[in-house]
């Protein structure tokens, strides 16, 4: 373990470790440090959606510290990667709950990090926010989710992808687990409901790198649009060989995972110019929060640093959030923090505005369309406050607060 100004990095590599000038900080009391805790994945196969995560929680905590921290406390951040693995996924948020004692847990980046966690966390009362877009369903008091939901986003961005590209078609490439099978249904259903048809869905584990047979049926099917729902990096292989394939400049593609790992950088311009994504964060927002959120960000971690996720976004929504509560309730109790958690509190950020619902504790927030040019992001659309109608339809935390299930959502046919 090495020490970094407070804040430590447990299971790091010597890359995960950020050599960066430090915010200015004030001189606090001799108080109790406020324990705060970052479970994501700085190596392993998945990394590259935990990379701007742990980035954007370390500039969160910096700032608050540099502020004055929390109650005129300051945050100790302590930071464990389980480098992809799901046991020790379970293993850290046990030692964050019982050695560490931290106040607040925020991490998870598929939904197997995150249900490894999730029942650790609700047993020790500890407190909880996961903050990737994910397939909804999540219903428990203790835990908060940032990220976006299919019914965020794909409402809107089924119609605007089959109205931009003029098809009716649509080809389903998804990773075989809840996310990418739940994401599918909810394409289907926004494909019909606008005069369309999948005429095929597909499915893959997440090491799977060899998509040529899959280009071929594709070839035979001849759908109007491609809808990507592939995750990780080995799925990456599947642009590169589409591009090989020749069939990159005859059936455009949509994606709702495209970029969450920063696919935009490691991708070249002619693997993904063209490719319509939507989440709730972009860079290419061009809002003050953001352009102040970006020049902080590369300043402290320079400009090769990953490029900032809806992921990271989110996390830096919830730190303030979480901060924000802590203020009002007085304490870091976790219940006390919870009640003005429910109260409707917002933060306005760089994504834009997100209200935590009190029913699901999902977030009230905005989404966008963009394409992807050049390794960056053009913001196409926006849609603001749009709340978490499929938790809502299988969650109430008001009348059950004591529920603590994820529920698969059913989509309606």
């Amino acid at each position: 373990m090495k020490d970094l100004q407070r804040r430590h990095f447990l299971g790091l590599g010597a890359a995960g470790i950020l050599a960066t000038p430090f915010l200015a900080r004030p001189a606090f009391a001799a108080t109790d440090k406020i324990q705060v805790a970052g479970i994501h994945d700085a190596s392993g196969g998945i990394d590259i959606y935990g990379r701007p995560m742990i980035n954007c929680l370390n500039l969160a905590v910096d700032k608050l510290n540099a502020a004055g921290g929390v109650l005129g406390r300051e945050i100790e951040l302590v930071n464990y990667d389980p480098q992809s693995n799901m046991q020790l996924y379970a293993q850290y948020a046990t030692e964050a709950a019982t050695r560490q004692k931290a106040a607040v847990v925020f991490g998870g980046i598929l939904s197997a990090s995150r249900e490894a966690m999730r029942p650790v966390l609700d047993r020790y009362r500890t407190l909880y926010f996961y903050s990737l877009l994910y397939e909804g369903g999540v219903c428990d008091r203790n835990t908060f989710c940032m990220g976006s939901t299919p019914g965020q986003t794909l409402e809107k961005f089924t119609p605007y992808v089959m109205q931009k590209f003029g098809g009716k078609k649509v080809y389903v490439l998804a990773a075989d687990y809840n996310y990418g099978q739940i994401t599918a249904l909810w394409i289907e259903k926004f494909v019909k409901e606008n005069g369309g048809e999948v005429v095929r869905a597909d499915f893959f584990p997440l090491d799977v790198n060899d998509f040529g047979s899959t280009i071929r049926q594709i070839q035979a099917a001849q759908p109007d649009i491609i809808m990507s729902v592939l995750v990780g990096g080995a799925h990456n292989a599947f642009y590169r060989q589409w591009v090989a394939s020749g069939m990159k400049d005859k059936i455009p593609m949509a994606s709702t995972t495209f970029g969450i790992g920063n696919e935009q950088v490691l991708t070249t311009p002619d693997e993904h110019n063209g490719i319509i994504v939507s989440y709730a964060y972009f860079d290419g927002i061009q809002t003050p929060e953001n352009e102040a959120f970006k020049a902080e960000y590369y300043a402290k971690f320079g400009d090769k640093a990953d490029a900032i996720t809806e992921g990271g976004a989110m996390t830096y929504h919830a730190v303030n959030l979480w901060a924000k509560a802590v203020e009002m309730a007085g304490t870091i109790e976790r219940e006390p923090v919870i009640e003005a958690l429910e109260s409707g509190l917002s933060f306005a950020g760089p994504a834009g505005l997100t209200t935590i619902n009190a029913q699901t504790h999902h977030n009230t927030l905005d989404s966008y369309i963009a394409e992807v040019r050049d390794n960056n992001y053009v913001v196409l659309e926006s849609y603001a406050q749009q709340p978490p109608s499929d938790t809502l339809a299988v969650c109430d935390l008001k009348v059950n607060p004591t529920d603590a299930t994820q529920y698969v959502v059913e989509v309606p046919k």
